[in-house]
């Protein structure tokens, strides 16, 4: 399901994410927001994926938690993969870690300190209010956007690759993107093909282009191993 906005944050500024949400949604924003918006017994990486893909901007309320939160730095990872704007909310006088900077140096910053919360919040509401109306226009249609999709009923690739082989084409991956690397391998299996058009499909979603490099290869002798 489509929505205008996924809100990255950390367990312990969960207070203060989730007064911004209210906030949006009497605005009439749409929100994605963990766990509020996990399905019951869904798997995680998969929902957060999904959720991510389909949102319009992703608001990164920022701390010294988020910093170091590896969670919240995997979120803003896929985010930019994605190509999805990124507005992070600073609600601490804190600089972002390298690796948080890495993602986030050409990202426009909205400051929301020194307390109270509200006024900064407000002033959140009125910049996505002008900042979404005007991407409505680029905006794709509902209907091309990605899809959630069943994982597959069982543990054998439509195209012959046996589940020991997926697994292996997973722990490669996982190497270089982490543990969402399994939800990929189960979506672009349905798909079929082969081990190597699974390789190919997936090598994309690896930023870095020595690592997708080595990734190859190690798909490539997996297959002869086959």
């Amino acid at each position: 399901m489509a929505h205008d906005l996924f809100v990255s944050y950390s367990q312990p500024d969960r207070e203060a994410a989730f007064a911004l949400v209210q906030r949006l949604e009497a605005r009439g924003i749409s929100v994605w927001i963990a766990p509020r918006d996990v399905s019951p017994a869904a798997d995680w990486a998969a929902e957060i994926i999904d959720a991510i893909s389909s949102a319009r901007l992703m608001v990164l309320v920022f701390s010294g938690s988020s910093n170091d939160s590896n969670q919240v730095r995997r979120e803003v990872e896929r985010a930019v993969h994605k190509q999805l704007p990124i507005l992070p909310f600073r609600i601490e006088d804190v600089l972002p870690s390298k690796s948080l900077e890495y993602f986030l140096s050409t990202q426009h910053w909205m400051d929301a300190f020194p307390l109270p919360l509200e006024p900064h919040i407000d002033r959140l509401c009125d910049h996505l209010d002008t900042a979404l109306g005007r991407q409505i226009a680029h905006d794709v249609p509902t209907e091309l956007r990605p899809s959630r999709v069943a994982e597959p009923a069982d543990a054998t690739h439509p195209g012959g690759v046996d589940a020991a082989h997926l697994r292996l084409l997973e722990t490669e991956l996982a190497k270089r993107i982490g543990p969402v690397a399994g939800h990929l391998v189960r979506r672009a299996a349905q798909g079929g093909g082969d081990l190597d058009a699974l390789a190919q499909r997936l090598a994309p979603e690896i930023d870095d282009e020595p690592e997708r490099r080595i990734f190859l290869q190690a798909c490539w002798r997996i297959g002869k191993d086959k």
